[in-house]
């Protein structure tokens, strides 16, 4: 079963034996605990959910949910994973790490886009700016009319100013193309959401 959870550390570039220069973004990931398995017959759906890094202060609800997986088991991410099978040999308190991947996996990264604050229309849609020419009032950055004349209202999803960033985003079809066991690190080609020690997950692609 190919999914892990890991920590973004940034973008580097890896040297092929032929001579080629990918750029990689290296992963720190796992180990992961399995601190709940879901099946069919008892929930509903299969599903694995694991734990990753190290908490401080976990609330006694979920301190005792995860010390069914073992003890000293103190996660600061939990995520759920849903799978078309279990595993037969999976129990609670297993650890899943980069070696469940091989070089040339496809997989699928999600993670959480670096946060741009509340922006204006022309960085968050790429509006044009208004023409700045002579007897023109000056604000070219604004919206301008944003209503019609019927049904006189605004409709819902209209292109406006707002919060931008910050939002879950799944990026498809990376490349494993590093891996090193030892020290729990792996290399995707290509660029993975979110910032510099932001958490992800990490599943393989059939």
């Amino acid at each position: 079963m190919q999914v892990i959870l890991g920590t973004k550390i940034g973008m580097t570039q890896i040297i092929g034996e032929n001579g080629v220069v990918t750029p990689v973004t290296i992963l720190q990931a796992g180990p992961c605990t399995v601190t709940q398995i879901k099946t069919v017959e008892t929930d509903g759906y299969n599903a694995v959910q694991l734990g990753y890094g190290q908490g401080k202060n976990l609330s006694k609800s979920v301190s005792g949910h995860v010390k069914k997986a073992g003890e000293n088991i103190n996660p600061k991410v939990l995520k759920e994973f849903r799978v078309s099978e279990i595993p037969a040999e999976m129990k609670l308190g297993d650890n899943l790490t980069v070696e469940s991947f091989k070089l040339g996996d496809k997989v699928a990264v999600t993670g959480t886009s670096k946060g741009k604050g509340f922006a204006g229309t022309i960085k968050r849609w790429n509006f044009e700016e208004s023409r700045n020419t002579h007897g023109f009032k000056g604000n070219i950055r604004r919206v301008g009319s944003i209503g019609s004349m019927y049904p006189q209202k605004v409709f819902k999803g209209k292109k406006m100013p707002g919060r931008m960033g910050h939002d879950t985003v799944t990026v498809k079809n990376l490349v494993v193309a590093y891996i090193d066991a030892a020290n729990n690190l792996i290399g995707l080609k290509g660029a993975v959401p979110g910032p510099k020690k932001g958490i992800v997950s990490v599943e393989g692609e059939e």
